[in-house]
């Protein structure tokens, strides 16, 4: 009986840092349906479109591409939301 005691020590503490782990990280995900939610929000340009770049929407930063394939340099204007393909967001420059 005592020849088990430190495998099952050890194969306890492995199952329970696997479930941490997988509890850490699976809070930091998005939502899959997070990207519909942001349709219609207005968002700044933080790594330019060219067409593909990133904004920063809602505090959280996404992957993005401009809808008319335009190029939107960061800081030249906001953009909206107009779409969403999986987690790509889709946006066009704000008039």
């Amino acid at each position: 009986m005592r020849f088990l005691t430190l495998p099952l020590i050890i194969l306890s503490f492995s199952a329970l840092a696997l479930l941490a782990y997988v509890a850490f990280h699976s809070r930091h995900k998005k939502s899959s349906l997070s990207p519909l939610r942001l349709v219609g929000r207005v968002a700044s340009v933080e790594k330019d479109l060219r067409p593909a770049g990133f904004i920063l929407v809602e505090g959280e930063l996404w992957p993005a591409r401009s809808r008319g394939g335009e190029i939107i340099a960061r800081g030249s204007a906001n953009v909206r939301v107009v779409g969403a393909r999986g987690h790509l967001l889709e946006v066009e420059p704000l008039d």
